[in-house]
């Protein structure tokens, strides 16, 4: 999600010791675990408030399809995998080599 390798925690890591000091860093460290406890618990329930709210018809809800970038997958790019088929169009042409192709009048 994050992109996060070895070299940007560990420059994470000496940019905190700089800013916080060793002393201070373990407390700090802490209270950013707390706090981000408190805010998924905040989350997951902000979410079944919502699904609670809905009612039984959207019990199987799930709120993540709600992100508009899985919304347009689903809902969008899923019927064009459908409509084009499992199968690639074969590369054979459709006329032999000299063959001329049918003459519509009403066409042109």
């Amino acid at each position: 999600m994050f992109d996060l390798g070895f070299e940007k925690v560990a420059l994470l890591l000496v940019l905190a010791i700089i800013i916080f000091g060793p002393d201070q860093l373990p407390r700090v460290t802490r209270q950013a675990a707390q706090t981000l406890r408190q805010l998924r618990r905040m989350a997951t329930d902000a979410t079944s408030e919502i699904k609670a709210g809905l009612g039984p018809e959207y019990a199987d809800l799930d709120l993540s399809d709600l992100n508009p970038r899985r919304f347009v997958q689903r809902h969008l790019l899923d019927d064009l995998d459908d409509a084009l088929g499992d199968d690639p169009p074969s590369a054979e042409p459709l006329l032999s080599y000299g063959e001329r192709p049918p003459y519509d009048p009403e066409a042109t």
